[in-house]
């Protein structure tokens, strides 16, 4: 039983405020359910019984718990009837202008001491509290979907509430066995504000050709880490809510990266939102693409440098019984060269070795861009394509053709690349390839949000895993793949780009100076 509420409302049983509705009830709190109609209240209950009912038939809830839950939660049509509650929680649709009505009739049946929290996940909760008489009072409370299972909440403070509601507010999170972070009220708070800036420039990515949408879900996936690709994410979150989000962070912001991408809004306007309706990025229908057979001979592979991607490449030839080279004398031999040298000038020079030694179709491969310029000064730019591993001990190859790289080589070089275990994907010649490309945007987000002290290292990383279920925060992340590598990489987006969203954040660049890690 949590001691720091008595009683709770909510308003709007759709799927998230049913859930909202059972984590209290699970926590042993009486829960007043309030709807618009009959209809709509209907089908909260049954949003209630069958998420409970999952429960019980994957054995992590008894059927005598689960009665005792729903007998907990009274549902009504009457707003009247939240008035003995000491919090009230607002879960209807992300619209400004409904939520300004609600807190209206919030404030007239509420008792004066009562909190009010909104579960907006992009509106301000400033705006909300100014409609209220009670601004003080008014928190934002953020559960993420599926409430039930996921463990992060987001308490939001404006400069009007007063601390006790925001602590109390956050110790009923901590109650109820979820993670708080209390941050401040900006559009997106931390996981939204992180999550769809990368979500957003993945669509923009998409659009430019600089990748298919099968690459880019299956790089960010096998080459990231990540649970699931971009395009898989927005489907099951909703096209529109993406959209909703991105246009409520951008309002307030103005900044670019949350500029909704064109091909979002015409999906949207088409109906094409995702899951809900069979079909938006992704075809419902759509059987998974088979990786095509390979039964060629396992080829002949020159190594050209020393370091981590050397060793990664020499080691995936080794598990796939290719035979490797090093000795410039023997590179003739070699269907696929893979220079790997960590300084530009030396990988360039290994590079046209490699293009003088090499016998007639062979492909000749650079770990790092931009491919065009290495490729130019081999003089055999046709026969080269970039071959980047984001991870030095992943199987994620993505491979970047140029604007010289000559018909049908891309190909090969993917084909040799499953011959010898990695998993290629296709780009373009542009900074960061794929995963770098999405991926130190997203950082850099997230170390301007440390540098401005809108939420600490802890806050940020636990948005991250527990809100969005990344396999590590943002800020371990920039630690573990080094702050010099992000500097390097943003600085080269930037060139290529000028958005200003790529320029390494101050914090970012004053640490990279120190030799200090973030944390």
């Amino acid at each position: 039983m949590t001691g720091t509420f008595s009683r709770v409302g909510v308003v709007g049983l759709g799927t998230m405020g049913a859930g909202i509705a059972e984590v209290l009830a699970r926590g042993g709190l009486p829960v007043v359910g309030v709807e618009v109609d009959a209809d709509a209240l209907e089908r909260g209950r049954g949003h209630l019984e069958r998420s409970t009912g999952r429960a019980v038939k994957r054995g992590r809830l008894t059927e005598e718990a689960r009665q005792e839950i729903l007998g907990r939660v009274t549902l009504s049509v009457d707003f009247a009837d939240l008035g003995d509650c000491d919090l009230v929680v607002e879960a209807v649709p992300e619209r400004l202008d409904l939520k300004h009505r609600v807190f209206a009739r919030l404030d007239g049946v509420c008792r004066d001491d009562a909190v009010l929290a909104s579960n907006t996940s992009s509106l301000s909760v400033t705006d909300i509290a100014v409609a209220t008489g009670r601004p003080a009072k008014v928190v934002g409370v953020h559960f993420f979907n599926p409430a039930p299972v996921m463990k992060l909440v987001e308490v939001i403070r404006t400069v009007l509430t007063e601390p006790e509601a925001v602590e109390r507010v956050a110790a009923l999170a901590r109650d109820l066995g979820k993670t708080p972070v209390t941050i401040g009220d900006r559009a997106g708070f931390v996981a939204n504000r992180l999550l769809f800036g990368y979500l957003n420039q993945a669509a923009h990515m998409l659009e430019s050709g600089h990748a298919t949408r099968d690459d880019i879900d299956t790089a960010m996936k096998d080459g990231a880490g990540l649970p699931m690709g971009p395009f898989t994410l927005m489907d099951l979150i909703g096209l529109d809510t993406c959209l909703q989000v991105l246009e409520a962070i951008y309002a307030e912001t103005r900044d670019r990266r949350h500029a909704p991408a064109p091909v979002l809004r015409e999906l949207v306007t088409a109906g094409l939102l995702g899951r809900k309706t069979g079909r938006g990025f992704y075809d419902g229908q759509e059987a998974a693409a088979e990786e095509p057979a390979d039964a060629a001979p396992t080829p002949t592979v020159g190594v050209l440098g020393t370091g981590p991607l050397a060793d990664a490449f020499a080691a995936h030839c080794d598990s796939a019984g290719a035979q490797v080279r090093t000795a410039e004398a023997d590179l003739g031999e070699c269907d696929l060269i893979i220079e790997c040298a960590q300084d530009a000038a030396a990988g360039q020079a290994l590079l046209a070795t490699a293009a003088e030694a090499a016998k007639d179709g062979a492909v000749l491969a650079t770990a790092s861009g931009p491919v065009i310029a290495r490729a130019m000064a081999t003089g055999r730019p046709g026969d080269v394509v970039g071959l980047h591993l984001p991870e030095a001990g992943g199987a994620l190859a993505e491979i970047a053709a140029t604007a010289a790289t000559g018909p049908g080589v891309a190909d090969r070089a993917a084909g040799l690349a499953r011959r010898i275990g990695l998993t290629p994907v296709r780009c373009g010649d542009r900074a960061g390839f794929i995963v770098d490309a999405l991926r130190f945007p997203y950082l850099n987000d997230a170390a301007t949000m440390l540098g401005a002290g809108y939420a600490d290292a802890d806050a940020i990383d636990a948005a991250m895993t527990l809100g969005c279920g990344y396999p590590s925060g943002p800020v371990a992340d920039l630690d573990r793949l080094g702050l010099d590598r992000a500097v390097t990489v943003l600085r080269a987006l930037y060139d290529e780009t000028r958005d200003p969203a790529f320029a390494p954040a101050p914090l970012l660049a004053a640490h990279r100076a120190a030799g200090r890690p973030l944390r």
